[in-house]
């Protein structure tokens, strides 16, 4: 269905008035929420009942489904996919609503309706597997702003109904920024947080200036598109080529959610989808998603584009397997034919036997210096998401 722009804003209204939408329930609860006084509306942020209003309607969603055979593979594994396509729509639920609500308690004069956009995502662990059957609960929070973005915080839980138990499957943080709902869209300012801790206010701002730098600094893997393995009896098995795959995909009005660009959790999903068949045909065994490194969303991709998702393997260590996605978008629509290069990401599986416990991978075979170099880069990123994993683990 076509939303028009005067639909959008009646949503939007809409959900800002309605606590509980289908699936989404509010949960409000005593918390700390970081904040800052914000810039242009210290009048409005000095009145104590607006800010414990807002604190208390924006402090966090749910969202829980209920996850089917569809949503996972041969052996019942749920895709890693599906997992980060829930996580980004329960994050920008919380974002597009603290946007619009905050705004337009805060500052009246200067509202104007927008949706949260997808522009980072930092390093995500996937801590334990999820199983047809089992509901993902996800809880999303805000946990700081700036003048244009917001940190989401996304933990998801996996329940098995049946036996009453549930675990810590993934936590995930989140970037976004306000969009207008016009084409082209308008970057909008956020109203700060109401509730100000001094101490987290900081900590979070010092976040916000790493990923900000970072951002910055990133630069995509020039990748040399290697030619589709349709058949495979001419290409030696275990390099890079035998299991590069590509995949293309036309951005669809009813993907995009009633806007004029994908939300980020789509293309997430597809970038799992195009690393969980280069693992599967290097290993030809059951394979799942364990980490997303952090990735950086720089080109909106805009309805009806056609994307190109572009997978290989860039190392192996005894037990898993670096795949780098690259996703370029084309607005075939233009009559001008254009394509840009919208994100990257390194996606890191491992190889499971049919008791769902790992097995040895098997080493990449290299060819030529390009992937050398690949290997070289991808054995410091493996080594580097080691030591942070051992750090994690000591200090919980």
């Amino acid at each position: 269905m076509f939303w028009t722009k005067n639909v959008c804003r009646l949503l939007l209204k809409y959900f800002a008035s309605k606590p509980e939408i289908g699936r989404l329930s509010q949960k409000v609860g005593n918390s700390r929420i970081l904040a800052s006084s914000c810039r242009r509306c210290d009048r409005a942020m000095s009145d104590c009942s607006s800010s414990d209003d807002i604190s208390s309607l924006l402090k966090s969603v749910e969202v829980s489904r209920l996850m089917v055979p569809g949503d996972a593979n041969l052996s019942g594994n749920v895709h890693g996919g599906t997992t980060l396509k829930l996580v980004e729509e329960a994050g920008s639920i919380i974002a597009t609503r603290y946007y619009n609500v905050a705004k337009k308690k805060l500052c009246p004069d200067d509202y104007e309706s927008g949706a949260a956009a997808l522009v980072r995502v930092e390093r995500t662990h996937f801590i334990q597997p999820m199983y047809i059957g089992e509901v993902a609960e996800l809880t999303a929070e805000i946990t700081f702003t700036s003048s244009h973005s917001i940190e989401v915080c996304v933990t998801v839980w996996a329940e098995n109904i049946i036996k009453g138990e549930k675990r810590l499957a993934n936590k995930a943080v989140l970037w976004y920024v306000p969009l207008s709902l016009g084409n082209p869209p308008r970057l909008l300012s956020v109203p700060s947080l109401p509730c100000v801790d001094p101490k987290a206010f900081e900590e979070g701002q010092k976040r916000y200036e790493k990923q900000k730098e970072e951002r910055a600094n990133h630069q995509h893997t020039k990748v040399r598109h290697i030619r589709p393995s349709v058949s495979d009896e001419d290409i030696e098995i275990h390099t890079v080529s035998y299991s590069q795959s590509v995949l293309r995909h036309l951005m669809s009005v009813s993907e995009c959610a009633g806007y004029e660009y994908a939300p980020g959790g789509v293309i997430m999903k597809l970038m799992d989808e195009c690393a969980g068949i280069v693992a599967f045909k290097h290993c030809r065994t059951n394979v799942v998603t364990v980490s997303l490194d952090t990735t950086n969303f720089h080109e909106m991709i805009k309805k009806g584009s056609l994307i190109t998702l572009t997978g290989y393997i860039t190392f192996t260590s005894a037990k898993s397997m670096e795949i780098e996605v690259v996703v370029d978008s084309e607005l075939v629509r233009s009559g001008e034919p254009k394509t840009v290069r919208a994100v990257s990401a390194f996606l890191t599986f491992v190889s499971l036997d049919e008791n769902h416990r790992p097995v040895k991978v098997p080493q990449l075979k290299i060819s030529n210096e390009e992937e050398r170099q690949r290997n070289d880069m991808g054995k410091i990123r493996y080594e580097a998401r080691k030591r942070q994993r051992l750090e994690s683990q000591g200090q919980s």
